[in-house]
């Protein structure tokens, strides 16, 4: 008969971490204070405040629930595995064993939370995808990266909501801006943000040689409340007005409802045209807005902290964060936390965690707080060791 007590003991231990990081006391304190606010008849007299209470509920609610079942599977398990070695019965050894490794199991998806130290990682996240040096190519990879990073929304039980697109001169996508909404969204997104390269046989050309495309993803957290975090002055904002296109319901095409606001001391373009009136439209690309200077306000603060100015790099060779290869070999290869994989399908069919796990990691060893705008190295080299050049032929 196996004795499972240092397996009991150990998840015992990740136990009562899990009751710190998870701050097990104070969610317990705040719960009826929230069940209490939420049962208000008043409550929905003030939307914004009532979707953050109920948010706010529902995080803490499903914490608790996880904590509880992790701790009823582990006494679950010590009482059967204290009963069949003192009975010396070997029959419930493989039940035992199924519970030590479920367990486990939850334990290892929910300690991937407590990589998330950012302030605004619980929140949805604001993305855009911008091709860059590549021409078509570049295009067609922005459509790409959409497919992907929706496969994975789907995968993670997050809603992936495109807000506004600009389609390409022959394929693709010039630029295309979505949120992803869940919990923890940010948190997870934010490992993308930064120039993506492919290198394939290129659809695009006749000659059928390879093609390097760059397209950069930017995420920023997503923010209900604008006033809440920032006063965005309106003299600082340029608000266009133009007819949306693709899906959008009987309003596409015929009124001027989409709403385009460029940030004019930061250059900073936020847009939404899959409202169905101008004002929510003006009003959800504000709250895109907000987030995206609320992130570039935290890394000018970095920068000035690490005693260093910050750089934008440009959408090409050299500023990549991530490589997808297709041809003539085939990898996908992480260029800050060297974690690679040759499925590149699999990726591109959405399977992203392994990369969002392995740059949490990294940037709570390096103490990397924020996203680089580019992260890549300076002189990675082809297969055969000549540089691979953006957007040319080989």
């Amino acid at each position: 008969m196996q004795d499972f007590s240092d397996d009991l003991r150990r998840l015992r231990g990740r136990l009562e971490e899990a009751e710190a990081y998870l701050r097990i006391d104070a969610l317990r304190v705040r719960l009826p204070q929230l069940e209490a606010e939420s049962s208000r008849p008043d409550l929905w007299d003030q939307p914004e405040r009532a979707r953050a209470v109920t948010s706010e509920l529902a995080s803490i609610s499903d914490d608790l629930a996880i904590f509880e079942r992790l701790a009823d599977g582990i006494s679950d398990a010590e009482t059967l595995n204290q009963l069949a070695v003192e009975e010396g019965d070997a029959s419930e050894e493989a039940e035992i064993a199924r519970l030590v490794t479920d367990v486990a199991a939850r334990f290892d998806e929910l300690e991937l939370r407590s990589l998330f130290t950012g302030e605004f990682d619980e929140r949805d996240a604001v993305c855009q995808i911008k091709s860059g040096e590549g021409g078509t190519d570049s295009q067609d990879w922005a459509e790409m990266l959409l497919r992907m990073y929706r496969r994975w929304a789907e995968r993670r039980g997050f809603d992936l909501e495109v807000t506004a697109l600009s389609e390409g001169t022959e394929a693709g996508y010039s630029s295309v801006d979505f949120l992803v909404k869940g919990r923890g969204a940010y948190g997870w997104m934010r490992s993308e943000h930064g120039v993506h390269r492919l290198v394939r046989i290129s659809p695009f050309n006749n000659e059928g040689k390879r093609q390097t495309a760059f397209t950069a993803v930017d995420v920023a957290p997503f923010f209900e409340d604008v006033s809440d975090e920032l006063v965005i002055d309106e003299k600082d904002l340029r608000v266009d007005t133009y007819r949306s296109s693709g899906a959008g319901g009987q309003h596409v095409n015929v009124t001027d409802s989409a709403v385009r606001i460029t940030h004019l001391p930061t250059g900073i373009v936020t847009s939404c045209q899959n409202e169905r009136s101008q004002h929510q439209n003006k009003e959800r690309a504000m709250q895109m807005l907000a987030g995206k200077l609320i992130s570039l306000e935290r890394k000018r603060r970095s920068d000035e902290i690490a005693g260093i100015k910050g750089e934008q790099r440009k959408v090409g060779f050299g500023s990549q964060i991530r490589s997808y290869v297709m041809q003539p070999y085939q990898m996908v290869r992480d260029q800050r936390t060297r974690y690679e994989t040759p499925n590149v399908d699999a990726v591109l069919g959405g399977d992203l965690d392994p990369f969002m796990e392995s740059w949490l990691r990294w940037s709570r060893a390096s103490g990397a707080a924020e996203p680089a705008e580019g992260a890549g190295t300076v002189a990675e080299r082809g297969p055969m060791g000549g540089p691979v050049v953006g957007g040319v032929s080989e």
